[in-house]
């Protein structure tokens, strides 16, 4: 069983940049395409970014590209979202997520993908 905790949430200004960590037990991130959504108050949750098992591969929600980047460190066992040139509508809470099958799988919306963390939420000021 996998787990997911995410952390580095909070409050930014517009323009300000976080970084987001998940930290990853019971499994190793390698062994999974690791994906981060957001799910905004009243809103359905949406696919953020992804990387592949590999590492070698990325997707990126339209919303997001140019502004945010996904990276790894296995050696931490951890997936980071950084997250610069905050917008408005970027305030959500972020969940992390692990896949067996494959980074196009998690896309839309993460339908079937295995695990989950819990969220950590960011908040933008306009």
């Amino acid at each position: 069983q996998v787990q997911l905790v995410e952390s580095g949430g909070g409050l930014v200004q517009a323009g300000g940049s976080l970084r987001l960590s998940c930290a990853a037990s019971g499994g190793t991130v390698s062994r999974y395409a690791m994906g981060w959504f957001r799910q905004a108050p009243g809103k359905e949750r949406e696919f953020v970014v992804n990387i592949s098992r590999g590492g070698t591969s990325t997707y990126y929600a339209d919303s997001v590209k140019g502004r945010f980047t996904i990276s790894r460190d296995i050696a931490k066992n951890t997936v980071y979202l950084q997250m610069n040139s905050l917008k408005p509508e970027d305030a959500a809470v972020y969940y992390c997520a692990a896949d067996s099958r494959s980074a196009q799988a998690m896309v839309p919306n993460g339908d079937g993908t295995d695990y989950w963390g819990k969220g950590t939420l960011v908040t933008v000021s306009s």
